[in-house]
């Protein structure tokens, strides 16, 4: 006979696992959606690993670790150093991505597939664009070497 506590953690982790499944199949209309609506994309499918880069997010500018990067699946983590709230959003050829919006000394993490072109990076908080928390980033060549020049976007200095 069955043990009716392990047969209940079996059917919770069947449900779980096929709801995560619906769910990432779904995607929430975050990839290629140009909305501008706040989506969390689905993780990273086991088996496959996303590249990292770190946002480092301060008032008013993004400093990233280079601006070139070839086509695939990639981990922003978005650092807020500043004294104010900030998110990242990454609008191009792969479409509309936005992370939450994070209080300073959170993070956020934003996972999405970068494909061939030019995308802008900004703040999308209420005018901290127009500040300077704006850059672009290059997308299909080789990526440049750490450290290799300036590496954020010019911001004010506030």
């Amino acid at each position: 006979m069955t043990n009716p506590r392990t047969r209940n953690r079996v059917v919770l982790g069947v449900a779980a696992g096929g709801l995560t499944a619906l769910l990432a199949a779904c995607g929430g209309g975050g990839y290629g959606s140009s909305t501008g609506a706040t989506t969390t994309p689905a993780p990273t499918k086991a088996g496959t690993s996303a590249t990292r880069v770190t946002a480092v997010l301060t008032d008013f500018h993004i400093q990233l670790p280079t601006h070139k990067y070839r086509p695939g699946q990639y981990t922003f983590t978005a650092q807020n150093k500043g004294q104010h709230q900030h998110a990242l959003e990454l609008v191009g050829p792969g479409g509309s991505n936005r992370s939450k919006t994070v209080n300073p000394g959170q993070s956020t993490a934003l996972t999405l597939t970068l494909k061939s072109g030019t995308y802008q990076v900004f703040c999308p908080v209420d005018g901290h664009r127009d500040l300077g928390m704006n850059t672009k980033i290059a997308v299909g060549g080789t990526p440049a070497p750490s450290g290799s020049g300036n590496t954020s976007s010019p911001g004010k200095g506030y």
